[in-house]
C-alpha cells in the first residue's frame, strides 16, 4: 500500500505483466498529486489490456486531497480478462491535460527578445506581413491595410464573452479589437470595424498597458487580439513590452488565417493560443467574397506552422484552454461542400485531434443584401441647355436585385449537420459542443 495525501492504492494481487507492475510502482512511487493522477490516467488505459489486477481506491482524509469522489467513478472491464476500468469525469483525455501553464512568453531569452524587436522594426519598413506584399515603408505611407507604423487603431478593449467556453470562462476574455484588416470580406460581421479606420491611436507600449489593466482590472483569462495580422510588429513590441510590466495571461491570436509565413516566424514564442479563421476552399470563392488570390494555400501554410509551434488545444484542471490550436469554420449558405473540404483536410494534414469550432451564425451584413446598381443607361435624360450642342445627362436605374443573392439568406441546420458528419467521418472528434455535463466543454 502506498499513501498520498490521503489517497491510498491497495492491490490484493501484485500484477502479472511487467508492463503493469511498472505502472503500480509508478504510482506507488509518485511525490505529488499531479504525477499520481497522471500516472492514474495511464492505469486507466493500459490495465485492461496488460493485466488481470484487483485494484482499490480509498480516499482518506478527502478534506486534504484537491479531488473530490464523484471525479473518479469504477466500472466493471467487460471482456475476457476481468479487471478494474476507472474513468475520470472530467470529460478530457490525459494528454490534453497541463497541471499548471506559464506563456511561452516568459520561456524567450532576453537575446530573443532582442531579436524580435530588431526584426519588427525591420517588417515595418518593408511591409510583407500579409500574402498581399505591398512592400511599403509604412512610417511613410500605408498598404492595403490602412495602418502606419508607429500605432495601432483599435476600436474595442474589454472583457468578451462571446467566444468558445474554453476560451471565454467566466470572467471573459481580455479582447483586443483592432481597425482595419488585410481581407475584404463582403459579409463580414465587422465591417465597420475591419473595413474602416475607426477607434483610437495607441503605441505599442500604451497597448501593453492596456493587457495589464484587462488582467488586474478586468480579472480577465487571457489577451485575444482579435484580427491582428496587419498589425504583428506592433503586437510583437507589446507583448515584450507587456512582460516587463508583470504580465502572466496566455496571448491568443485570433486570425483569419490570411497571415504570411514571415510574420508568424516573428510570433513564434509569444502566442500560446492560435484560433484561425479557415473561411472557405474554393479559390474562385475567395476571389470573389474575401477579395483575396491564394486564400486557400495561404491558410493551409498558416495552420501548419501554427500546429508546429503550439500543436493541439490543452486545458488546465479548471477547463480553460492554455496552448494550442482551435480551428474555426463559419459554414456558409451553399457552401457546405467547401466547409467538408476543409475538415478533411485538417484531419489528414494537421491532426485528428485538432480542435473544431463549426459554426453556424452566419447572417448577410456588409455589402451582402445591397441594392445592385447598373451603370449608366439614358434611357431618359434632361438636356442641360437649349441648342445644337444640348448635353444629355444620363440617369442611373437602380435594378430590384441585390448584391451576393446566392448567400443573402440563413444557413441551414443540414448544411450544417452536412458539414459535422464529415468532420467525424474523417476522424475528428474535438468540438466545440454544447457541454453535456456542468462543466466546460473541453
Amino acid at each position: 500500500m502506498a499513501n498520498l495525501k490521503g489517497i491510498s492504492i491497495e492491490t490484493s494481487q501484485r500484477a502479472k505483466t511487467p508492463a503493469a507492475a511498472s505502472v503500480f510502482d509508478a504510482m506507488q512511487g509518485a511525490k505529488t498529486m499531479h504525477e499520481f493522477m497522471h500516472t492514474l490516467n495511464f492505469c486507466c488505459l493500459v490495465l485492461p489490456t496488460l493485466t488481470q489486477p484487483q485494484l482499490k481506491l480509498n480516499f482518506l482524509k478527502m478534506h486534504k486531497a484537491p479531488l473530490h469522489l464523484h471525479h473518479l467513478r469504477v466500472w466493471p472491464h467487460s471482456g475476457k480478462t476481468s479487471g478494474v476500468f476507472l474513468r475520470r469525469r472530467l470529460h478530457l483525455a490525459p494528454p490534453f491535460l497541463l497541471d499548471d501553464y506559464i506563456p511561452r512568453y516568459h520561456n524567450i531569452s532576453s537575446q530573443d527578445a532582442a531579436k524580435k524587436r530588431s526584426a519588427a522594426y525591420a517588417h515595418l519598413q518593408n511591409c510583407n506581413l500579409c500574402p498581399r506584399l505591398c512592400g511599403v515603408n509604412r512610417y511613410e505611407k500605408t498598404g492595403v491595410c490602412l495602418i502606419g507604423a508607429e500605432t495601432v487603431k483599435v476600436n474595442v478593449i474589454a472583457p468578451h464573452f462571446g467566444e468558445e467556453p474554453c476560451i471565454q470562462g467566466h470572467n471573459g476574455s481580455g479582447s483586443v479589437f483592432f481597425s482595419g484588416c488585410n481581407l475584404r470580406c463582403v459579409f463580414c460581421q465587422n465591417h465597420d470595424i475591419a473595413h474602416q479606420r475607426k477607434g483610437f491611436d495607441l503605441t505599442p507600449e500604451e497597448l501593453a498597458e492596456w493587457y495589464v489593466k484587462l488582467q488586474e482590472a478586468g480579472r480577465v483569462h487571457n489577451i485575444n487580439l482579435v484580427t491582428p495580422e496587419h498589425v504583428v510588429p506592433q503586437v510583437v513590441l507589446s507583448i515584450l513590452h507587456a512582460r516587463e510590466l508583470g504580465l502572466q495571461l496566455p496571448v491568443i491570436y485570433n486570425t483569419s488565417s490570411f497571415d504570411s509565413l514571415a510574420s508568424l516566424e516573428l510570433l513564434d514564442g509569444l502566442i500560446d493560443i492560435y484560433l484561425p479563421d479557415f473561411k472557405v476552399w474554393k479559390n474562385s470563392t475567395s476571389k470573389r467574397l474575401l477579395k483575396a488570390d491564394n486564400y486557400t494555400e495561404t491558410a493551409m501554410e498558416s495552420i501548419k506552422a501554427m500546429h508546429a509551434q503550439v500543436g493541439d488545444l490543452c486545458f488546465t484542471p479548471d477547463g480553460l484552454a492554455k496552448k494550442g490550436v482551435l480551428v474555426r469554420h463559419l459554414v456558409m449558405p451553399g457552401k457546405e461542400d467547401e466547409g467538408q473540404e476543409i475538415v478533411q483536410w485538417l484531419a489528414s494534414n494537421i491532426s485528428k485531434d485538432i480542435f473544431v469550432n463549426i459554426m453556424e451564425q452566419y447572417h448577410p451584413d456588409a455589402h451582402v443584401g445591397k441594392a445592385r446598381r447598373r451603370g449608366s443607361v439614358p434611357s431618359q435624360s434632361t438636356p442641360l441647355s437649349q441648342g445644337s450642342n444640348d448635353v444629355v445627362m444620363p440617369v442611373t436605374v437602380e435594378s430590384p436585385d441585390v448584391r451576393y443573392e446566392d448567400i443573402n439568406r440563413a444557413i441551414l441546420p443540414e448544411e450544417v449537420s452536412s458539414v459535422r458528419r464529415a468532420a467525424e467521418n474523417a476522424g475528428l472528434w474535438r468540438f466545440c459542443d454544447p457541454p453535456e455535463h456542468s462543466g466546460f466543454s473541453i
